[in-house]
């Protein structure tokens, strides 16, 4: 069989490969059930045949293609503005929200890795095409290789030290050590929150992570994945059982009080440590001179 043939074939494989294996970061983000799979699979099927077909029909002379790939790039937006309104609309029958920068990154991710879908499949095509089957395998294996690792991205344990904390009530209002959370008035309420609470304290490296822990959609998000992983104590009409977490303004330390189901502090401070940092709330003012300087 010809190159082009061959090229083809190993782009399209490669690619909805790769869609596949980046699904596996998705299942804590997004709904897991078989139709979001078969949805996105076929996404990425239809992206990664884009992609294989580019090279050798640019090699043919074919110029238009690039009109399909411009194509591409408008349906992979729809997707975006699609996953947006889904999880918007998801939001009411959460008892803790995601939040709107949470499900913003989760709306970018999807569109890029459709991007890098294409990627993968236009250069496994392409060297498939011109260097033969074996080179375009080698190549696509390490593209979805160096893929994976890149968007790994950061999580809370990168930035900040993440450990059990104490806490206490002063009369009525609900303290996490230094870091004031709340006012609860009720004794019932007080009651269930000495019996059931944890706390956690979340202490940043250095200015860098106290800017992205002073983001109120990551410390949103935060509050989702914990509840999410270990079940919380509450319902539709107990909205003062609702984990927050609140700040130092002196030290941006965050302060957390949760009422999980599972009450192992362990399992919960991993729960926190390996939260994805957003990309909406990655803030550098140490990559500035006037940042550094401050920080001295």
């Amino acid at each position: 069989m010809s190159n082009v043939f061959w090229g083809i074939a190993t782009g399209i494989t490669v690619g909805t490969l790769a869609r596949y294996l980046m699904m596996r970061r998705d299942v804590r983000q997004y709904p897991s059930y078989p139709h979001a799979v078969v949805n996105h699979l076929s996404l990425g099927f239809l992206a990664a045949t884009l992609g294989a077909v580019a090279i050798p029909a640019l090699a043919a002379e074919e110029y238009t293609a690039v009109t399909f790939l411009a194509l591409a790039a408008t349906q992979f937006r729809e997707v975006r503005s699609m996953e947006r309104q889904m999880l918007v609309a998801l939001e009411a029958s959460k008892l803790v929200p995601r939040g709107k920068d949470f499900i913003e990154g989760i709306a970018r991710t999807f569109e890029a890795r459709n991007y890098l879908v294409l990627f993968i499949a236009m250069l496994t095509s392409g060297i498939t095409f011109w260097l033969g089957f074996l080179p375009g395998i080698i190549a696509g294996i390490t593209a979805v290789a160096v893929v994976r690792k890149l968007i790994g991205g950061k999580v809370i344990m990168d930035i900040a030290k993440v450990r059990a904390g104490e806490f206490r009530f002063e009369e009525y209002n609900l303290f996490v050590e230094d870091i004031h959370i709340m006012n609860v008035g009720l004794e019932r309420t007080r009651k269930i929150y000495e019996e059931r609470a944890k706390a956690v304290v979340l202490e940043p490296f250095n200015d860098n992570g106290r800017e992205i822990l002073a983001n109120v959609g990551q410390r949103q998000a935060i509050a989702h994945d914990a509840a999410s992983l270990l079940g919380i104590y509450r319902d539709v009409d107990t909205a003062e059982f609702t984990p927050l977490l609140r700040r130092n303004k002196d030290t941006g330390r965050i302060g957390m009080i949760i009422l999980p189901l599972e009450p192992d502090i362990e399992c919960l401070l991993q729960a926190v440590q390996h939260v994805p940092v957003l990309e909406s709330a990655i803030a550098k003012p140490l990559a500035s001179r006037a940042g550094r300087c401050a920080a001295d």
